[in-house]
This record gives C-alpha cells, structure tokens and sequence, in this order.
C-alpha cells in the first residue's frame, strides 16, 4: 500500500466512511459464500450504523 493510499484511508476512516475495498476484501476472506455488497450499499449500510434511523437530535 503507498503512502498516497494509507493516507486517503486514514482520511476516511477519520470522518467516518469505511474503505469498501477493505469490506470486500474481508467478505471474500472471511465469508465466502456471501455475496459482497455493492459500492452503493455499503455506503448506506454504514451511514445508517454511523447516524441511526434519522430519530437523532440536535444537542
């Protein structure tokens, strides 16, 4: 891995946004006979993990 991609990993991982290569990479390893989720999944999947339903509140 260079130093330009730990970089950008680092930074999303900072704001919150899992690497979605990393997920399938795991997926493949650990899991198989599962089928990854798409790119566009994967981003509402942790979304809803980081931000919850949408009931949250201000302060």
């Amino acid at each position: 891995m260079t130093l330009l991609s730990r970089l950008a990993e680092t930074a999303r991982l900072m704001v919150g946004m899992p690497d979605y290569n990393a997920y399938c990479r795991h997926v493949a390893s650990h899991h198989p006979d599962r089928t990854p989720m798409t790119r566009a999944e994967f981003f509402r999947n942790r979304q809803q993990a980081r931000y919850g339903s949408g009931g949250g509140r201000c302060c």
